[in-house]
């Protein structure tokens, strides 16, 4: 298996992308997995390594990436050394990142003998999970969807009547403290206005209602972060998909960073099998 870490995407006026892709490198063309990740992820958080592992042991070009303003840079793209960046991030900019890595993936020669650029699916974690809804009803090169413990609505979570939100709008940045690292976050409401300037673009409803490929939603029952409400509420939106509920499952499916077991915890195991049949089915 090749595993090819922190290749580079440079961009013209924007922030360099930094991703990796992993594949049997036997010279046949292979359907497209892209991998997002959510708020405060990343492509090495827990064991996002042994998911890219496990679709390229099945037949997939897999590739992960950092968002372009997710914190991390070229030289760390674990954890977050540039919180300016991740300040300046919004929907918008995410959007436009994943435009370019399927973009990279459909006129790329660099693994020409390797993919097959008319199957590409997304697949992406918690907030990532509205990212790839929206682009895929906007760009008709994705061919099918999956969200793990996606989100539904990006305003709900805002709570705009809330006291915590008038304090952010009058400050103009808030702060959160990350569990792990003990870092204060910061949040310039910029992010607020990105999705107010662009609402009905940012609105996931609107857009899994036009989705017209297969989708797979999987949700956690007992996930603290995105209820199980969520994933029922993605499913009714858009009948033609499927809805998968994992009993018991939390937000990231039994894995956190570090991951240092050899192996998925059960219920991501469950999770990544599921998703590969689903894509198995659909890419015929």
């Amino acid at each position: 298996m090749i595993l090819e870490q922190n290749l580079q995407l440079h961009r013209k006026d924007k922030k360099t992308i930094v991703y990796d892709v992993s594949y049997l490198p036997d010279g046949k063309a292979k359907p497209i997995v892209i991998f997002c990740h959510g708020y405060k992820g990343y492509k090495d958080w827990g064991a996002w390594k042994l998911v890219a592992d496990k679709f390229a042991s099945e037949g997939f070009f897999f590739l992960k990436f950092n968002f372009s303003h997710n914190g991390g840079t070229v030289d760390n793209p674990i954890d977050f050394p540039d919180l300016e960046a991740f300040s300046e991030n919004n929907l918008s900019k995410e959007l436009d990142d994943l435009e370019d890595i399927i973009n990279l993936v459909s006129t790329s020669n660099s693994f020409k003998d390797e993919i097959d650029s008319e199957i590409i699916s997304l697949i992406a974690h918690s907030r990532g999970g509205g990212i790839i809804l929206i682009k895929s009803s906007e760009n008709k090169k994705v061919k099918n969807v999956i969200t793990w413990a996606g989100v539904s609505d990006y305003k709900e979570r805002f709570l705009i009547k809330s006291e915590y939100f008038k304090t952010w709008e009058k400050k103009g940045i808030t702060y959160i403290e990350n569990s792990r690292t003990k870092q204060q976050m910061p949040h310039k409401f910029q992010f607020y206005k990105d999705f107010e300037a662009n609402e009905e673009r940012l609105t996931i409803k609107r857009a899994i209602k036009n989705i017209k490929v297969p989708i797979l939603i999987v949700q956690g029952s007992d996930d603290p972060t995105v209820l199980e409400p969520e994933g029922r509420q993605l499913h009714k939106w858009n009948l033609n998909s499927k809805l998968l509920i994992i009993e018991n499952g939390d937000h990231s499916f039994g894995t956190k960073h570090p991951w240092e077991e050899n192996k998925l915890p059960n219920d991501l195991q469950k999770v990544v099998e599921k998703s590969i049949s689903f894509l198995k089915e659909t890419n015929k």
